[in-house]
């Protein structure tokens, strides 16, 4: 009886910390202070009643979902307005043409402060973006097609894979679910982790913008960035690789 109680307690607490978005094997078992192959027992059972939802090395919890674009935009607006104008410092290099601006909210309110910049190209697969710069006097704007997410109105699919290994950028503007200095970039797909991915690889140099509250989270996939990609919080620039 005791084991049984033991078990339904941490399945419980298993369950209050997946709310909080995707968690891995490994980090539960740090958090639970458990063994990794309990933690996969646990989910796999939790998986079978419809509680949680698995995913790669972990799970999150049935029925969480990223608050759509719109929410999104009027959370943190104050760390997104400081990163954006440190974002603004990477603009003002003559040698700068052509840049990316990947969908998300912190990027949109870039995309806000650039609309007169009629000598820029602006790649993107922000539905949202494309039209807040498509304007007489604004930059080129060039979308990239695929299919289009719900949550974040991007594109991405083998439609987006190919035009994005096809182009060239001098700075991509990534936005991102999770940052680690080490592992990249974290996505909930992974559709979307690939989409960072290539663009990163076309891209003269990196700009992640992504305000403190996405390091340290745990995510379903992982794109790796390249040596020199610069993150962008509401408190300062970090250089990593």
């Amino acid at each position: 009886m005791a084991i049984r109680t033991g078990t339904q307690k941490r399945r419980e607490d298993i369950l209050s910390l997946l709310k909080t978005g995707t968690w891995t094997i490994t980090r539960l078992a740090e958090e639970l202070e458990t063994s990794a192959s309990t933690i996969r027992r646990d989910l796999r059972d939790l998986a079978e009643a419809g509680e949680v939802i698995r995913t790669i090395g972990g799970a999150t919890a049935a029925g969480f979902v990223e608050p759509p674009l719109g929410q999104r935009m009027e959370t943190n607006a104050e760390a997104k307005d400081a990163i954006v104008t440190r974002a603004l410092s990477h603009l003002t290099d003559a040698s700068v043409r052509t840049i990316f601006l990947d969908a998300g909210s912190t990027t949109v309110r870039l995309a806000e402060r650039i609309r007169d910049r009629g000598d820029l190209t602006v790649v993107t697969r922000g539905l949202e973006i494309a039209l807040a710069l498509a304007h007489p006097m604004g930059p080129k704007v060039v979308m990239v097609g695929g299919e289009v997410s719900t949550l974040s109105h991007g594109t991405t699919g083998a439609l987006s894979d190919h035009a994005l290994g096809r182009i060239h950028v001098d700075v991509a503007f990534l936005g991102a679910d999770a940052v680690d200095p080490h592992t990249g970039l974290g996505e909930p797909t992974l559709d979307e982790a690939r989409t960072k991915e290539l663009i990163s690889e076309r891209a003269r140099s990196v700009v992640v913008l992504a305000d403190s509250s996405k390091s340290g989270r745990e995510v379903a996939a992982w794109a790796p960035m390249p040596p020199g990609w610069i993150h962008i919080d509401e408190h300062a620039s970090h250089e990593y690789g």
